[in-house]
């Protein structure tokens, strides 16, 4: 790290109560992530939904987060309010998710329940972005890594009790089947109680946390100033946004003359859509909103691009296993695919109780993680991490006997603590807090397109390669997990003191 002068004001530290506080609204935001996750595939098949359509209805969830994050994190960074700078898109969030909590267990059309999927995400991802950059604003470098670890830790606590409340709901007596294409009462209970535990506990962090000023905030700049060419070739933009544009038609042709999986056209549109940016981009003025975003997603960091890559195999397997779990157990461990069935939904819930043990299996985790991280290194820490990801989910498919998946899930587990703080933790140090927000954004652009990825090419994969079994793409996650812990150690460690 480069000699400060000692004019320059420092970053106060935190004490632990003040990380507490300004983390515990994570708790809820993932209580209501942990429920979508671990029952929205159950709700889709209980409302008519076939194996190869889930993954298309999934696709709410990254493409909202492609299009919500960035324009949050932007408008975020330009906002102060009397809440402060990311507070109102904390509290604004919340609202709109308890909302479409109450109503997606209560969709009475297959139609209905994707929409409110599309009305959920998208207001879970207007109060975590911020919060991402929220920790970035507030913390010094030397404590953002345990900044980071506090939020896994409320995410693995929140999503342990979210994950298993339709399983306790039903061990107290609570209805768990339903007539064909109603949902049982242990699912609406659950959701209903979850947008209450999202709504109070952001409630918690908006009223019991503070905000720098952006004056005093921009005083505190740790990172190094990334700066963006003023003059851009607009030539350029549109010569290479047209090109990007005609591959997605000849992608869209290609898949139409050949009559391959209708999914496949998510990637054909992700490629043209990019195109389509370009060519905006080089139409409009530099002073645009959009224009800004775009020519920063050019100027990112190194480390942030580098990370994109360890982000994308480590979120497309976790999207993989979000969709599969459910239609994977029930039929390999349970033995059956009809959703009205007591079998299959008492293995419905057996996935709820195994992602609440991964998800608490993470907490534990992100009580170990800083000390790890101080020993070994961010890198090191995280590749070890991934590892132990990617042999759980692959036994997944393996294993045969349910009760004995639970040791699966204490890789998982370790995983997904530090997918959710380590990257976090290498990239904060290298961007600027005048752009925090707008760049945590675009870090998530590599978070959703791996999961867009993942819904578009893996029931293709799933039913040409592997006979439809759901398991296999459980299978796939794992690997796909050893591959971004490869790509960890090609990610520059980061300063001592971010470790610290």
């Amino acid at each position: 790290m480069t000699d400060r002068s000692d004019a320059t004001p420092r970053k106060p530290t935190l004490t632990f109560w003040q990380i507490w506080n300004m983390c515990f609204g994570f708790l809820g935001i993932q209580f209501g992530f942990a429920l979508q996750n671990a029952n929205v595939s159950r709700i889709f098949q209980t409302l008519g939904a076939s194996i190869d359509d889930i993954p298309m209805l999934w696709i709410a969830a990254p493409l909202t987060g492609l299009i919500v994050q960035p324009i949050v994190g932007y408008l975020s960074d330009r906002t102060w309010t009397g809440l402060g700078r990311r507070r109102p898109y904390f509290l604004i969030g919340a609202v709109l998710a308890t909302l479409a909590l109450i109503a997606m267990p209560n969709s009475p059309a297959l139609w209905i329940a994707a929409g409110l999927l599309w009305m959920l995400d998208a207001s879970i991802n207007v109060s975590m972005e911020p919060f991402r950059a929220f920790v970035g604003d507030q913390l010094p470098q030397q404590q953002r890594a345990a900044g980071y670890a506090m939020q896994s830790f409320f995410i693995g606590v929140g999503s342990v009790v979210a994950s298993l409340l339709p399983y306790l709901l039903a061990h107290l007596g609570v209805g768990n089947t339903a007539s064909a294409g109603a949902v049982p009462d242990t699912v609406r209970y659950s959701f209903y109680f979850g947008g209450a535990v999202l709504l109070l506990s952001v409630g918690w962090t908006v009223l019991r946390s503070r905000e720098y000023p952006p004056q005093q905030l921009q005083s505190f700049d740790e990172a190094p100033a990334v700066e963006v060419a003023p003059e851009r070739d607009r030539v350029r933009c549109l010569l290479f946004g047209a090109s990007w544009v005609v591959v997605g038609g000849i992608c869209a042709t290609t898949i139409s003359m050949l009559r391959l999986d209708r999914q496949l056209y998510v990637l054909a549109a992700l490629v043209a859509a990019f195109g389509l940016a370009l060519l905006v981009r080089g139409a409009v003025r530099d002073d645009n909103g959009f224009a800004r975003v775009m020519d920063d997603v050019g100027a990112m960091p190194s480390t942030m691009a580098r990370l994109a890559v360890v982000q994308f195999f480590s979120w497309f397997a976790l999207f993989a296993m979000w969709i599969y779990t459910t239609p994977a157990v029930t039929q390999l461990h349970y033995h059956t695919s009809d959703v009205a069935s007591a079998a299959y939904n008492e293995g419905a819930n057996w996935v709820g109780v195994l992602f609440a043990a991964y998800n608490g299996f993470a907490a534990l985790a992100a009580i170990a993680i800083a000390p790890m991280a101080r020993r070994w290194g961010l890198r090191r820490s995280h590749l070890f991490n991934l590892a132990l990801g990617g042999a759980g989910l692959i036994s997944v498919a393996l294993l045969r006997d349910p009760q004995m998946l639970l040791l699966s899930m204490v890789g998982v587990g370790f995983a997904w603590a530090s997918i959710l703080s380590l990257p976090y933790a290498m990239l904060s140090d290298s961007v600027p807090a005048a752009k925090m927000g707008v760049f945590m954004g675009i870090f998530n652009f590599f978070i959703v397109i791996p999961q867009l990825v993942a819904a578009s090419l893996l029931g293709f994969l799933i039913k040409t390669l592997f006979g439809g079994q759901p398991a296999a793409a459980l299978a796939i996650g794992g690997v796909s997990l050893f591959v971004a812990g490869a790509c960890t150690l090609w990610v520059r460690e980061p300063s001592p003191q971010v470790r610290a």
